[in-house]
């Protein structure tokens, strides 16, 4: 069996590209790539992450939504931090709060659903024993790996300029991160440097002998619970043994005669979704790909789907979710009429931006199985128990601590993400399968590509190498490849625009394209990833 696989990571790619060589499927090869990215991009992902994964079998009839985003402890009080807020990013990903213990520490991490997923997955969809996926990147772990760009541009980045915690004081937050992470002298590991995690290559072979009740129920719960005990953190051994993921059919929308998957809430996929039929409505090649006119119409776009998600996408357990008001073809052409109209929505934000550390995986094998997975640690929380390694999520700096909201903290309560891992049907057969890391940037991106695609009939490399805006509030963000001629415009039709110091900006597109019966993958050259077919 062969097959291609696309992720930010060439070590991750490798070992995707060797369990499909070893006869794997889309599934095994996802999952190892899984673990590996959790070794080689240890803040961006990890098995104390969250995430949620789309997998088609058309040979089983399997088409399902695998989502295991992070939960709140069940002592959580709705109000417990409304005393202390002092902000809000202005990208809608995350609250500021007194004394950043929503940001870092052991207070900032919820209930991990990664490693039951990914055993979950691999097990019931896989075909290759769960300790030969997991010993590549345990292996790795205990050789030691270069560090590569991108980790270290995330570890260094100010993250202080926007209100938050820089990721390098996270890394040295605990005992065990200042060992792995930084030199004897106190200095922290630069591009080049081997990193090796002694520690997180023996979590790993425990777990190969375990299972994932080890992690959950077992004796590596119980030194879980005990570190959070100790430094009161609200994460007990029973909210660990009571965690469970959740399954179900993606929801689905349409553009252009093809038809899209992607995941329900408390993922973004009803943000992609209503987007793409706000835009069917309009002629976009006409328009020109990136023109000011094309800007405008996707700004507005973006914003409308802000604008509903804050109001009314949360954990449906929670929130009474109207998707089917949402996901309505009726409901974009009202949209769409506003935009014709040039009426500019507005999105309330109390101000600032922040950064974002996720993954994607995109597999597809020769009998025609497919995998979209988006994983993370959100904002990584800079926890790290004593001999285990690895660090946990930082998921509870985007629940909302005002009572009353979508997304408002609650036991039991999964946070919303733009998670958007999608696969595209044409014929009913994948033609596109997209996803992107990149926070609250997902949606937008995960939207143009499959536009970029789609309208403008590029390549997956193309689609993915593309300049993008991104729009979480009033203001445009820009690629800086996009010319000063063409935002000029923009701004003359009363548009704040921003431009980033990046040429390659706004969330990290990976994907596949399938046509006439050929694969042709696409990395995005701001993440140091590729795609590989074997």
């Amino acid at each position: 069996m062969h097959g291609m696989i696309v992720a930010p990571q060439p070590e991750a790619v490798e070992a995707g590209a060797l369990a499909l060589k070893r006869g794997g499927n889309a599934v095994d090869a996802a999952i190892a790539c899984a673990f590996m990215q959790g070794v080689v991009d240890p803040q961006m992902a990890g098995i104390a992450g969250f995430g949620a994964m789309q997998i088609w079998m058309p040979r089983r009839g399997v088409h399902l939504d695998l989502d295991f985003h992070a939960r709140c402890p069940a002592a959580v009080r709705a109000d417990m931090w409304e005393h202390l807020i002092e902000g809000e990013a202005r990208d809608g990903f995350g609250f500021l709060l007194k004394g950043k213990i929503n940001d870092v520490g052991y207070l900032s991490v919820a209930v991990p659903g990664s490693l039951r997923a990914y055993e979950e997955a691999l097990a019931e969809f896989g075909t290759m024993e769960w300790r030969d996926v997991i010993a590549p990147a345990a292996v790795l772990a205990r050789e030691g790996f270069l560090i590569r760009p991108h980790m270290y541009t995330m570890w260094t980045q100010k993250e202080s300029r926007y209100g938050r915690v820089d990721i390098v004081d996270k890394l040295r937050f605990t005992e065990s991160g200042r060992r792995i992470y930084f030199h004897p002298d106190g200095t922290l590991k630069s591009m080049g440097d081997r990193l090796v995690n002694e520690e997180m290559a023996r979590s790993l072979e425990r777990i190969a002998k375990g299972g994932a009740d080890l992690f959950y129920k077992g004796e590596m719960a119980e030194e879980i619970a005990a570190d959070m005990r100790a430094n009161g953190g609200l994460i007990t051994r029973a909210d660990l043994a009571s965690y469970r993921t959740t399954r179900g059919a993606p929801i689905s929308g349409s553009y252009r005669g093809c038809r899209v998957a992607a995941p329900p809430p408390p993922a973004g996929g009803v943000q992609l979704i209503e987007m793409l039929h706000v835009l069917e409505n309009f002629d976009l090649r006409k328009l020109g790909h990136n023109s000011p006119g094309l800007i405008r119409v996707m700004a507005e776009a973006m914003k409308y789907a802000t604008i509903d998600k804050d109001l009314h996408v949360g954990d449906p357990g929670f929130v009474a979710v109207p998707l089917d008001r949402l996901l309505s073809k009726n409901y974009a052409r009202e949209l769409a009429g506003k935009i014709e109209a040039g009426e500019m929505a507005h999105v309330e934000r109390l101000g600032q931006k922040e950064k974002h550390g996720t993954t994607q995986i995109s597999a597809i094998d020769g009998d025609g199985n497919v995998v979209s997975m988006t994983h993370s640690l959100g904002n990584p929380s800079g926890v790290i128990t004593e001999g285990l390694g690895f660090m946990y999520n930082g998921c509870m700096g985007v629940f909302d601590p005002r009572p009353g909201r979508a997304g408002s903290l609650a036991p039991g309560k999964a946070r919303f993400t733009a998670m958007s891992p999608a696969i595209v049907f044409k014929d009913d057969r994948p033609f596109i399968v997209i996803g992107a890391p990149g926070g609250t940037y997902i949606s937008g991106s995960v939207m143009q590509g499959i536009v970029n695609v789609v309208d403008f009939e590029m390549s997956m490399l193309e689609a993915v190498v593309a300049p993008r805006i991104s729009v979480t509030s009033d203001i445009i963000d820009v690629s800086n490849r996009i010319p000063r001629f063409v935002t000029s415009e923009v701004e003359a039709m009363g548009y704040r625009v921003a431009r980033s110091y990046q040429s390659y900006a706004f969330a990290g597109l990976h994907g596949i394209k399938v046509q006439d019966g050929t694969w042709s993958g696409g990395a995005d050259p701001q993440r140091d990833g590729m795609a590989l077919e074997v």
